[in-house]
């Protein structure tokens, strides 16, 4: 992404010293390769890269198309050179392979809103789990294909044709999780996070202003809860905690809960009363709040979480410590609304931000270049700005830009492997190299 890219820092199998020259070639060019691209035949939304930190089975990204109508789909991809038996080869006819290869796709009814892959564990033996969200909580397990490579004995009647082969794998729906206890209907989801340090805990957020913490390992409900005054647009675990959540929503707020004590919740943060011009400019006449979209906590520094305004081409940075007036703003570099954050996995200062206006841009909160005549240490600023309600530190450039080519609908930092960024875009999904 930027003009002197640091070097990737996990290897690549070494070819033999059988191997051809043109082999060796190939190898240099795939270490070396800044952008890898997936052209998906439909419009992507849902993304997420899986979380083991190799490059064999790291590299892979579960998307979700977003079609109007009830056929969707939901797709594993795999960067090509990566994949089992694979010769890294070009065609015969000299066309180079794609850069990713499908390895498993399903139907699903409504397009997902969501989708994760299980965090992490020790136990490497386990099988990738998956989840995802729209109408419901879905859990999936991704599993080896007996009929790989073979296809399908059925005619599609409509073209006349055999069905296309096997992928390499298939993805098997393990659990369905609806709380229909108090009625037979079932609000849409608009988001959900997995818990890390407990990875038998998934929350999900509801249009009908609740959010609900499932056990998937017994498929209970552990608890729902009324989160908002309106639509809850996005929750997220703290990183190292089993037990505290935020969630942000409609009616303008960011809300922090505790499993360990739900009777009470903290309100982080409220916007405030839109002016006259923005009610207009809004179409809200009524002088609601302007909803908050999405929030993540850092995940490095827990203390942090990030979030942002519908309509906005800012990021506002909350520090849980000093509730009601943020931290930090990123502003001035969108020219048009953010659709998307992800915190760096590595360093506790950067932030990724994607947009209508097609850029991906990487933002480093701890550059305080801007202060340098300002000596005070950042606890006392942060204590000045809890009892004077300052106005937060703004922070106008990036320190990496890309630019795609339409409006950037996904953004997801690869945890397990820190140095790629996946977007999508259109009909697009991209890795960056950062």
């Amino acid at each position: 992404m930027d003009n002197q890219p640091r070097r990737y820092r996990y290897s690549y199998s070494q070819p033999s010293e059988s191997g051809s020259v043109q082999q060796q070639q190939q190898q240099q060019q795939r270490s070396s390769k800044e952008i890898y691209q997936y052209d998906a035949p439909w419009p992507i939304y849902a993304l997420d890269w899986c979380k083991t930190p190799n490059e064999r089975k790291g590299f892979r990204m579960a998307v979700g198309s977003v079609i109007e109508d009830s056929n969707n789909k939901f797709q594993v991809i795999a960067r090509t050179d990566t994949l089992e038996g694979s010769t890294y080869s070009s065609h015969p006819s000299g066309v180079p392979p794609p850069d990713f290869t499908v390895v498993a796709e399903t139907d699903v009814y409504y397009p997902m809103t969501k989708v994760l892959w299980e965090p992490r564990r020790n136990d490497s033996w386990r099988s990738d789990l998956l989840a995802t969200t729209g109408d419901i909580l879905r859990l999936w397990e991704l599993i080896d294909q007996p009929r790989y490579g073979t296809t399908s004995n059925s005619i599609n009647t409509s073209s006349g044709r055999n069905s296309p082969p096997y992928h390499m794998q298939q993805l098997v729906k393990k659990a369905e999780l609806a709380n229909t206890k108090q009625t037979d209907f079932c609000a849409p989801l608009t988001s959900f996070d997995w818990n890390e340090t407990d990875p038998s805990l998934i929350v999900t957020a509801s249009i009908d202003t609740t959010c609900t913490v499932w056990n998937v390992e017994t498929n209970q409900a552990k608890t729902q809860l009324i989160a908002h005054d309106s639509d809850v647009y996005d929750v997220a675990f703290m990183h190292g905690s089993p037990d505290i959540f935020a969630s942000v929503g409609a009616d303008g707020s960011v809300r922090l809960f505790d499993l360990r004590s739900l009777e009470h919740s903290t309100i982080l943060y409220e916007a405030p009363p839109p002016s006259v011009t923005e009610r207009h400019s809004n179409g809200r006449s009524d002088g609601s709040s302007n909803p908050l979209l999405r929030l993540q906590f850092n995940r490095m520094n827990t203390n942090m979480l990030a979030t942002f305004h519908m309509d906005s081409n800012s990021v506002l940075v909350l520090d849980i410590r000093y509730p009601s007036t943020p931290s930090v703003e990123l502003v001035k570099s969108h020219q048009g609304s953010i659709n998307g954050i992800s915190w760096s996995p590595t360093q506790s200062g950067q932030l990724c931000t994607g947009g209508e206006d097609g850029q991906v841009l990487v933002w480093d909160i701890n550059n305080r270049a801007d202060q340098q005549q300002n000596r005070q240490s950042y606890y006392q600023q942060q204590q000045q700005q809890r009892y004077n309600q300052q106005a937060p530190r703004s922070i106008q450039d990036p320190i990496l830009a890309y630019s795609a080519a339409s409006e950037v609908n996904s953004l997801c930092w690869s945890k397990g492997m820190p140095d790629w960024i996946g977007i999508g875009f259109g009909r697009t999904v991209q890795a960056l190299r950062v």
